[in-house]
């Protein structure tokens, strides 16, 4: 596209769909997409190898907006490059993504580019809803409590409240070109990693829409609550070669202790908890071996100073449950919080994010 064409036909935000056997769900997510309120957008829909009818139902709408949808059709690789292979041919000022068995409310788009363009932000978080696919039940709702905008150059530890998903954000285009790769990407937690190079690229301001606009829809059997060794052991690889990133670029010592008290946040907790559904698993040794990879790899968790009282106190619920949490773990009573935790959830039928 010349520069002349780009002015006339500004591209404001790219929205960027992984698509994999998805049939059922993807005229929803893509019927909200095209009927938001934010006119100057693109929908970038990556058909990565799906073997149902995606090609043909993103086809069938590619013809009813030409000038609105885009199609990448390829062969199975996996979200993570799909999503890079998005991120080449996005044309917009910012880009956002949403997952295919999702759906946004019509101002999802506008409200997080309008916020980002204010603030001048790399990137712009809203809030989402967690919904039950088969009953329609409100799991949770989360981010939909005003934040302060923060800087990551000046406030890297706030990252550590951003939950671990592209779906909810829009991020400064130039920040998602010019950032890194990796050679690894692993199968669970890949959303996680993308976000933590993000902000190594992009480290000015993060803003904040707290409103859900993002409805993530839970489907038994998900992936969330079926986590396997193996791949535990591919997602301390990537958290690894992330590290080494940060070290490569001379992050300074405060983003690194914040990368640290991420990796003890979704891996010593989130990632535990997602093995304590696995019955094959000892999760007593699982959390032990973490232990030790924590202390190898990411060495200042255990005296983070954002996982602490005072931190926490200054910055409200998010560092509040981080703080419990880690004292579970310190005494040795990991497995029987999660244990306790999910029983709770079980029976209200509520999640209760930790």
């Amino acid at each position: 596209m010349t520069s002349e064409t780009s002015q006339a036909n500004p591209i404001k935000l790219s929205v960027i769909v992984p698509c994999y056997k998805v049939e059922q769900y993807l005229p929803k997510c893509l019927a909200s997409l095209v009927g938001q309120t934010l006119q100057d957008m693109e929908i970038v829909c990556i058909n990565d190898g799906s073997p149902d009818r995606c090609i043909d139902i993103l086809h069938e709408w590619q013809r009813r907006y030409p000038n609105k949808i885009v199609i990448i059709d390829k062969q199975n690789e996996g979200v993570w490059r799909g999503r890079w292979d998005g991120i080449r041919v996005a044309r917009g000022e910012y880009i956002g993504f949403l997952d295919s068995d999702d759906y946004a409310e019509p101002d999802f788009a506008e409200r997080l580019y309008t916020a980002a363009r204010d603030a001048d932000a790399d990137i712009a978080v809203c809030g989402f809803s967690r919904i039950d696919l088969d009953t329609g039940k409100v799991l949770s709702r989360e981010l939909c409590v005003a934040r302060e905008p923060f800087s990551i150059a000046t406030e890297p530890g706030r990252i550590v409240e951003l939950n671990g998903a592209p779906w909810n954000k829009v991020f400064r285009a130039e920040t998602l070109k010019g950032m890194h790769d990796l050679t690894e990407p692993p199968p669970v937690l890949d959303d996680l990693m993308f976000q933590l190079l993000a902000y190594l690229e992009g480290r000015g301001t993060v803003c904040f829409v707290p409103v859900s606009l993002v409805n993530y829809m839970v489907r038994a059997g998900s992936i969330i609550t079926s986590v396997s060794e193996e791949q535990v052991d591919a997602v301390y690889r990537a958290f690894v070669e992330v590290r080494e990133w940060y070290e490569r670029d001379e992050a300074p010592n405060d983003l690194l202790e914040a990368l640290d008290a991420a990796a003890f946040l979704h891996l010593g907790i989130s990632l535990n908890y997602r093995l304590s559904y696995n019955k094959d698993v000892d999760l007593h040794a699982a959390v032990e071996r973490c232990t030790h990879y924590l202390d190898e790899h990411f060495p200042t968790w255990r005296h983070s100073p954002y996982i602490c009282g005072r931190y926490a106190r200054i910055n409200g619920q998010s560092f509040r449950r981080l703080l419990t949490s880690s004292r579970m773990y310190r005494l040795g009573l990991l497995p029987q919080f999660l244990g306790a935790y999910r029983t709770i959830t079980e029976m209200a039928q509520f999640d209760i994010k930790w």
